[in-house]
């Protein structure tokens, strides 16, 4: 079913990997009582379990390498913005609640080392099988939506960063550029990005491998039902939901797809 690679015994050293740096992280995180590391933690770890499996397992086929070029460079791009911007702001208000109890901030450390897994498993599933197909129309279809992702995303954050750091718009919400389409494109772009690594993945996949699309679900479902828009949401109501302004932006702009109200 799985060809060409020790299936357990790889990605349970992969996972292992990925959870210790998140319970290192959690140590450093209790001990000096704050979140600043776990956004820049969870891209780092992208990066070395990315890295690690294409070490590990490539025989120089294009495929391999552009698949876990494409993790690379989106985990340093977010990476270093979620960095910069805890830094410029000094904390992140979803864990007001949780920085300083040990036990419900482990919960949130153990499920972004299960987020990187999940969502990196078809890019390792991907990179470890020997057995690579010549590239075909579904890996250029699937690095192009990867690529029309990762620009949306981009230049939602470079928006959004702009818009903060000029002091007139202090105390309000953006709904320009890419936020006049959607009021989360960031996150639209994020979702697409890992639907198409998992398109392009697929090219190489057989069998139970094709469940991987747990991992793009995953993202989607984090990211709609968890701790993305509904948190963003409720925090812009409570903000602004007595501005008609405000009101008129949500009756107007889709929740996350651009034009699908």
């Amino acid at each position: 079913m799985f060809v060409g690679f020790s299936f357990p015994g790889t990605l349970t050293s992969l996972a292992l990997i990925d959870f210790g740096i998140q319970f290192l992280g959690w140590g450093i995180a209790v001990f000096f009582h704050t979140e600043r590391l776990y956004d820049l933690t969870g891209s780092s770890t992208f990066l070395l379990v990315a890295g690690l499996c294409y070490k590990w397992h490539t025989n120089g086929h294009p495929r391999q390498l552009i698949q876990t070029g494409a993790v690379i460079v989106w985990a340093l791009r977010l990476g270093s913005y979620l960095f910069s911007r805890i830094l410029e702001q000094g904390q992140d208000r979803r864990f007001n609640k949780i920085r300083d109890d040990p036990v419900r901030f482990f919960s949130a450390w153990t499920m972004q080392g299960m987020w990187v897994f999940v969502t990196l498993l078809p890019t390792l599933l991907c990179v470890m099988n020997s057995r690579q197909p010549p590239l075909r129309l579904r890996d250029y279809i699937g690095w192009g939506v990867w690529l029309m992702g990762f620009l949306i995303e981009t230049l939602a954050d470079h928006q959004k960063t702009v818009f903060r750091r000029d002091p007139s718009n202090q105390g309000k919400f953006i709904s320009s550029g890419l936020w006049s389409l959607s009021r989360h494109p960031n996150y639209f772009g994020e979702i697409l990005l890992w639907f198409g690594l998992y398109i392009s993945a697929s090219s190489s996949f057989s069998g139970y491998e094709y469940f991987s699309v747990l991992s793009p679900t995953l993202v989607y479902l984090l990211i709609t039902r968890v701790s993305g828009i509904p948190m963003l949401e409720s925090y812009g109501l409570k903000k602004w939901g007595t501005s008609p302004l405000y009101q008129k932006y949500l009756r107007e702009t889709p929740v996350l797809v651009p034009f699908w109200h």
